[in-house]
């Protein structure tokens, strides 16, 4: 059974709306920090792919003899009319993802396979809430992973004083917490124009200042994030179709390189809980993917010479089954793929600790056994690129983790 709650997103209260205009006016208004030539400026953008992804038919290890066997008709082959492309000996990249491919090929990508969050079920919701808290367990969660990396920051850090930025009609968990957020979201609808929204100020101002402040600063950062798109309106399906992940990342892309932007982002993707008609190089998977591509590709090209500091990953809550089932899909699972993208990844491998596909091998004889802790990966890219330290990194971002190291050799 499908979880509904895959979908619940919390509304914006009128007082959340009031605490980011305060961090979007704190971030339009903060000082300009000079850097020395040539000194880094890292950005760091987290993608959640909601759904659980099935990182078999995302990444397949077409070396393994089992593999074909047990995913069948969805599983990659390096050869027919819907050829994966090959990543190294072992591995292949699903065809539905040619810029991946090609900044695999530049060393600007990275993958790293059999790897999950410490939750072991298969709720969506609870492990979507372990994947984004970062808490080693369920529980409940009032802020997230990546928004406490932000406050751990040393004040002075231009990654901290511009901010976060949190895309969407909510600010995904990931970015919530006390460190300050600014939201944006492409538009759901035709824009209303600057004329209601002057008079909509006009009238603000004069019955709610500190709702007239608020919406000054989203008019602002709406015109940043949108310029340039020559009036492109917002996609039907949101953020959760090819077009819509595009959208998102072209107007995120365009708030990270602006010289007093935020220099962290948090996406959330749904859609990927692929439980009937699947399919492998083609079909809904491939399509979802494809959706996933074109944001890494409207990242690099919105964020210019930025690019080359940009660190960015996209995860999941869980993996899926190895085998397929009756409808030719796959059910909740566990192993997944994590995607490493950006100038700053030391790419062009897939990172994994192979555990085999036998029967024997499987988690619990049905799914991907994991053997990387997501909370390494994300350690290491933050202690590397960020440069938090790692008291900073066990306690507070992941608490109660001083048992997983830091994944190193991730940022070049």
């Amino acid at each position: 059974m499908i979880d509904s709650r895959l979908c619940e997103m919390a509304a914006p209260s009128r007082r959340a709306l009031l605490s980011g205009a305060g961090a979007l006016f704190a971030w339009a208004h903060a000082p300009r920090i000079a850097s020395a030539a040539g000194a880094r400026d890292p950005r760091f953008v987290v993608i959640i792919l909601r759904g659980a992804l099935d990182g078999l038919s995302a990444v397949g290890p077409v070396g393994d003899p089992d593999y074909a066997g047990l995913h069948g008709d969805i599983a990659l082959s390096l050869s027919g009319p819907d050829a994966a492309r090959p990543l190294d000996s072992f591995f292949a990249l699903n065809p539905g993802m040619p810029t991946f491919h090609r900044l695999f090929g530049a060393r600007q990508a990275a993958i790293v396979h059999a790897v999950a969050t410490p939750y072991r079920e298969r709720s969506h919701f609870d492990g979507q809430d372990v994947l984004e808290s970062g808490l080693p367990g369920v529980g409940r969660a009032t802020s997230g992973w990546l928004n406490r990396a932000l406050a751990a920051l040393p004040s002075g850090q231009p990654v901290r004083s511009r901010g976060g930025l949190g895309v969407g009609i909510a600010t995904p968990l990931v970015l919530r917490g006390p460190a300050p957020v600014v939201g944006w979201a492409p538009q759901a609808l035709q824009p209303a124009g600057e004329d209601l929204g002057r008079r909509m100020l006009d009238l603000y101002r004069h019955t709610d200042p500190a709702l007239a402040e608020a919406l000054a600063r989203g008019l602002d950062i709406d015109k940043l994030a949108s310029r340039e798109m020559n009036g492109e309106k917002g996609v039907r399906g949101g953020m959760d179709s090819v077009p819509g992940m595009a959208q998102a990342a072209r107007g995120a892309a365009r708030l990270l390189a602006a010289p007093d932007g935020p220099r962290v982002a948090a996406l959330a993707f749904d859609g990927w809980d692929t439980h009937a008609n699947e399919g492998g190089p083609r079909g809904r998977l491939a399509q979802l993917l494809s959706g996933l591509d074109g944001a890494f590709g409207e990242f690099e090209k919105g964020l210019g010479d930025k690019w080359r500091d940009t660190f960015i990953v996209a995860v999941t809550e869980f993996g899926r089954t190895a085998r397929i089932n009756g409808t030719t899909g796959t059910d909740h699972g566990t192993g997944t793929v994590a995607f490493l993208a950006g100038g700053a990844v030391a790419g062009g491998r897939v990172i994994a600790d192979w555990p085999g596909l036998r029967n024997e091998q499987l988690w619990q004889n049905r799914d991907l056994r994991p053997t990387t802790d997501l909370r390494a990966v994300l350690k290491g890219a933050l202690a590397d690129h960020l440069g938090l330290s790692a008291t900073a990194l066990s306690g507070g971002v992941f608490p109660d983790s001083s048992a997983v190291k830091p994944m190193a050799g991730l940022v070049v």
